[in-house]
């Protein structure tokens, strides 16, 4: 079942933190006005409306600690058209994302080129 609904302004500043990360032009990679949210937005994960059964591999991946110190994984991967398909996160844990990360929260793993 899907769950569409507008995207949020964080989630766009976090999309293009990650993109700028990479040295990405985001007018390259256009955000679609409605995202489909996967698992009814219980961890934050939100489809960008690429072709789900064209994807392409991972953008970046980079890691946050909810409030309530459990660890986050976020993956911004791409459709082999270079559109965005989804904004991942997977905590886990499996519980419910608490609180939304700034882009200053992030902590990657390997240097962003």
């Amino acid at each position: 079942m899907s769950n569409i609904r507008p995207i949020r302004q964080n989630e766009i500043d976090l999309i293009h933190f990650l993109l700028s990360k990479l040295n990405l032009d985001p007018q390259d990679y256009p955000i679609t006005e409605q995202v489909d949210e996967y698992e009814g937005g219980k961890m934050g994960s939100i489809s960008l409306g690429g072709k789900v059964d064209a994807y392409d591999g991972d953008l970046i991946q980079a890691e946050y600690v909810d409030t309530d110190g459990t660890p986050v994984v976020i993956t911004l991967t791409k459709d082999n058209q270079n559109h965005l398909l989804d904004l991942d996160f997977w905590k886990v844990d499996f519980s419910k994302l608490i609180d939304y990360p700034r882009p200053d929260q992030l902590i990657f793993s390997q240097k962003a080129d």
